[in-house]
């Protein structure tokens, strides 16, 4: 049997370009999807760091004008994948991360520039290309959102749309008096359309046109239908019920392995876990702790976001330290929780430690070195970081929303009994229930025995693409059945 050919659209690819989690699904899946019998060409912008990295380029295609300038289409390979890279320089060709300028603020044109993304992506669908015909297309996100919206007001047979939500909170939402210049048909300001609170709704269009829409986790899935977490999107994702899908992320379990990982100071397996303390020990001093294996440790990789929980965990800092404990913190975000956390290091010298900024081999150590990694956030569509956890053997102490509450198994008497336990939730998501978590986290930690069997479960446990692919496979083939 002949692989399924599919297409990706995504703003960020791990290894290429990342700014979160988005980037490393976009750059695992395919290579999980491949052992299922499809075959995946991700689209993804030509920014200047991204085009760097490539290993080969073949121009495949001309765009004299694309929202404002002349543009390339690159048949290209980088980092393992293969890529359609689009290379718009007045778009693309610019400092900063791949949404924000360098004071932090979205880029003005964020819509144009996204709008041509999904433009290619949709002349990709559409077999423009002539040798490559996809026979499902898969957009992430609000950036990649109005390739069905092409597709739909283009007519004309198209392939099977799947659009994956990472997160709702971040939309897409721009003037309605961009209406043309995003090429868009005025027919397509009306409630059944793009328009969105008297604007265009990339995302919304998105959910309005797609076949499919998945999003990354079964609690998840559920939570966007309610107006609490909804972001004002739930009334449409409840009427389209039918079509919405939550399946768990995974990570890369070949970059994402203790016993092969070359950042760590020591590697280690469930077989050797013993040999994991000498990770923890190198930590310490990355992040000028207090050397001391009895002191347990909490490691936070995060943004520094309100979403994220951090203003939870700096009013729970006190507890904390007060049950002779450390934090070792790696992120960047809001700045009034950067100082706040940067106060802390200060005032507990050698028990809170930052580091500000992202740095992916710290964040493996981070990994590899904490006793605990803390995700306290509000909503959380999956989260990766404590799937990384799991893997390293960090027991996760999550609240209980999204896809946490789907991959950590908390530690209450009836899973400690059952001996399948692998974590520690709490809920809801404030001070009392963060401090009490990690009250029970301490007093797991002073018991050796359990503490051992806690964290060789999540060693254990299948954190991998394996069955999430297997279910975007049946996903695309059921698509790919039916002729549009």
């Amino acid at each position: 049997m002949n692989d399924l050919v599919a297409l990706s659209v995504a703003s960020e690819i791990y290894p290429l370009i990342k700014t979160g989690g988005l980037a490393d699904v976009a750059g695992a899946l395919p290579g999980a999807l491949a052992r299922e019998g499809v075959t995946t060409r991700t689209l993804t912008p030509g920014y200047p760091s991204l085009l760097a990295k490539l290993e080969t380029v073949t121009p495949a295609r001309d765009y004299p004008a694309l929202f404002g300038g002349p543009a390339r289409l690159l048949d290209a390979r980088g980092g393992g994948l293969d890529l359609f890279v689009l290379d718009a320089p007045h778009l693309f060709d610019r400092p900063g991360s791949p949404y924000l300028g360098a004071d932090g603020r979205d880029w003005p044109d964020n819509a144009l520039r996204f709008a041509a993304l999904s433009r290619v992506g949709a002349d990709l669908a559409k077999g423009e290309l002539g040798g490559f015909v996809p026979e499902v297309v898969h957009v992430h996100d609000w950036q990649a959102a109005l390739t069905p919206a092409y597709l739909h007001y283009d007519g004309g047979p198209r392939p099977g749309v799947v659009l994956t939500i990472h997160n709702l909170a971040f939309q897409g939402h721009f003037p309605a008096s961009l209406l043309g210049a995003l090429w868009l048909p005025p027919r397509a300001m009306s409630i059944d359309g793009v328009e969105y609170f008297q604007g265009v709704g990339f995302l919304k269009a998105g959910l309005q046109f797609a076949d499919r829409i998945t999003t990354v986790s079964p609690t998840y899935a559920r939570e966007i239908m309610t107006p609490q977490f909804g972001m004002a999107l739930d009334g449409l994702l409840r009427a389209r019920a039918s079509s919405v899908e939550g399946i768990v992320n995974g990570i890369d379990d070949v970059v994402w392995n203790p016993a092969t990982d070359p950042q760590l100071a020591q590697n280690y397996s469930a077989l050797r876990v013993d040999q994991r303390p000498r990770n923890k020990a190198a930590l310490q001093q990355r992040f000028a702790l207090a050397t001391s294996y009895e002191t347990p440790l909490f490691g936070l990789v995060s943004r520094l976001t309100r979403q994220k929980g951090v203003d939870l965990l700096l009013d729970s800092l006190p507890a904390l330290i007060g049950h002779g404990a450390q934090l070792a913190l790696l992120g960047a975000g809001e700045k009034l929780f950067q100082d706040g956390f940067a106060a802390a290091a200060a005032e507990h010298a050698g028990a809170v430690g930052c580091v500000f900024g992202y740095d992916e081999a710290l964040a493996h150590l981070m990994q590899a070195g904490a006793d605990f990694i803390l995700v306290p956030s509000r909503f959380e569509p999956c989260g990766l970081t404590q799937l990384c956890a799991l893997r390293y053997g960090a027991m996760p102490v999550v609240a209980r929303v999204g896809g946490l509450a789907d991959t950590v198994i908390d530690a209450n008497d009836a899973a400690l009994g059952a001996g399948v336990a692998t974590g520690v939730q709490f809920s809801p998501p404030d001070v009392p229930a963060l401090s009490y978590a990690i009250e029970r986290a301490i007093g797991l930690y002073r018991d050796v025995a359990t503490m051992r069997r806690i964290r060789l479960n999540g060693m254990r446990a299948d954190v991998s693409w394996r069955g999430p692919a297997k279910r975007y496979a049946a996903i695309y083939r059921s698509l790919a059945k039916v002729p549009r």
